[in-house]
């Protein structure tokens, strides 16, 4: 069964950095996923899309997070990473990742458990 799993969170103050990672288990994972996404939750908020990146390498980021923020996969290793570099407190919130496959013609969402940013000072 195919499992994602979140690291990298943590309490970081305004201005830091932090570096998501997603892994997803079982070999070739991969081959066949259309978009991985990165998604967060902050109470009393809406989920909310934060990043995307497609197998063709195309991305995308929410106005807040541009320029702030970068998508990177590693498909030789089902991976996927965000970047996230001067952290502010409105960014604090559960980041999840998700991966959109196609298995026998079928769409698949893999959804990650998520793991907790916030910024602090």
């Amino acid at each position: 069964q195919v499992q994602l799993v979140e690291s990298g969170g943590g309490l970081v103050q305004p201005g830091g950095s932090l570096r998501l990672s997603c892994a997803a288990s079982g070999s070739h994972f991969s081959n066949n996923v259309m978009g991985w996404y990165w998604y967060r939750h902050a109470p009393g908020k809406e989920h909310e899309l934060v990043a995307t990146i497609s197998s063709s390498g195309s991305t995308y980021y929410v106005d807040s997070v541009r320029g702030r923020f970068t998508i990177s996969r590693d498909n030789a290793k089902n991976t996927v990473a965000l970047q996230m570099n001067s952290l502010k407190p409105e960014d604090t919130a559960v980041y999840y990742c998700k991966a959109s496959r196609v298995v026998g013609g079928i769409p698949i969402d893999y959804w990650g458990p998520g793991t907790q940013v916030t910024v602090s000072s």
